[in-house]
């Protein structure tokens, strides 16, 4: 066909619903970045006619996808009405499973949490632990005032890699049989819901980076120190994973220990606190957290405990700021919780170990964080699932 005849034929239909798709989702976006604003403001920001803008907006209004939030009166002119997403065209579900701990939350579009549940991982078997997250999960969803089919995206935290081609869960030494193949094929297919999995270290990396201490940071790392020792890194943004998603699995660094070489998991973790407490006298049924409570009263194996807990934590610091060069370092999980014993014994074995010395924080959302990131990573999925269906032709 010529050149011209290409050009002089009508725009085809598909065209333009295209053309106006993207110009909704382009008002759509701008609208969750940076908050609620008028038709003008939108043809402002954006470079859109008004007449686009007005077209688009009763589009989004008409699916569901935008609502009047209220109105702008100005010094001059009319009062203008005010438009902002709507967080209830859509849910998503976030699971953390942890060893002591299964959190389980639905969350609108705005990220807000309508309803959560925590409870206590008694489950004996795989078997059992996936048939708890499917109970909690669907307890959570009716008890959320959420329509089951409102929840278009699920992302469950877990220690370990989800390995995709053998649909399994490996490294989680701290879960016994959760390895087994198959386990997460079955609690998406009862729950009904697209479902991802991701390394709990790596969610609560993103959970600080979205709503956190993270929060605008080039390139931090989140340890998560709790039964285990993972680690995440966030660089510009996205996470880092590697080539195999094994990126941050620090645990199994080798550490020199006195009768044969461990793991830094073996020494840096709450079962670690608890080992060197009862090595400097401290006796009875202890955790962690009795451990740091007790240092806090100044007892003398406690303080001893914690301080070499610290210097193995500015061991795991010096080794992320060797290989990373971060910003920011985020300490979190159970451990984490106790950063105010934990923080000077760390920074004064950094400064004895490297010249490299990243700033060191706490975590903000404490326990929340792998959660927290479950559900800001379902919310990437969420959105594009919730504008595809609603502005698809009827």
């Amino acid at each position: 066909m010529p050149a011209s005849d290409a050009t002089d034929r009508p725009e085809q239909p598909w065209n333009r619903r295209r053309l106006r798709s993207t110009n909704e989702r382009l008002l759509l976006d701008r609208l969750r970045a940076a908050g609620a604003a008028s038709r003008a403001q939108l043809a402002r920001e954006t470079g859109l006619s008004k007449p686009t803008v007005s077209s688009a907006l009763a589009f989004l209004a008409a699916a569901g996808l935008v609502h009047e939030v209220g109105t702008h009166a100005p010094e001059r002119g009319r009062t203008a009405v005010l438009y902002s997403p709507d967080p209830a065209a859509g849910h998503v579900l976030g699971v953390d499973i942890g060893r002591g701990w299964l959190r389980v939350a639905v969350a609108d579009l705005d990220g807000t949490v309508v309803a959560r549940s925590d409870v206590r991982n008694n489950a004996r078997s795989s078997g059992a632990l996936a048939d708890l997250v499917v109970a909690t999960s669907r307890q959570v969803v009716d008890g959320s005032g959420v329509e089951a089919d409102e929840v278009v995206h699920a992302v469950v935290g877990t220690p370990g890699v989800y390995d995709e081609e053998q649909r399994r869960v490996r490294y989680a030494m701290h879960l016994p049989g959760w390895g087994r193949a198959g386990l997460f094929d079955r609690m998406r297919t009862e729950l009904g819901v697209p479902l991802e999995v991701h390394n709990d270290a790596n969610l609560a990396a993103l959970g600080e980076y979205t709503y956190g201490v993270g929060a605008g940071s080039r390139l931090f790392a989140y340890i998560l120190i709790g039964t285990g020792l993972g680690m995440g890194v966030v660089s510009e943004g996205r996470l880092f994973t590697g080539a195999h998603g094994l990126a941050g699995e620090i645990g199994f660094l080798p550490w020199p220990g006195q009768q044969k070489p461990e793991r830094l998991e073996d020494v840096v973790s709450g079962v670690a606190v608890v080992e060197a407490a009862r090595r400097f006298g401290m006796s009875g049924q202890l955790t962690a957290k009795a451990v740091f409570d007790t240092a806090r009263q100044q007892h003398p194996a406690a303080v001893q405990a914690v301080r070499l807990e610290g210097e193995r934590i500015a061991h795991t610091v010096a080794a992320a700021a060797a290989v990373l060069d971060p910003d920011l370092v985020v300490l979190g999980g159970g451990v984490g919780h106790s950063v105010d014993l934990l923080l000077r014994p760390v920074r004064e074995h950094l400064r004895a170990l490297t010249p490299l010395r990243p700033r060191i924080a706490p975590s903000r959302l404490g326990e929340d964080a792998v959660l927290l990131g479950a559900v800001a990573t379902a919310l990437g999925t969420a959105r594009d699932v919730v504008f595809e269906r609603r502005s698809a032709p009827a």
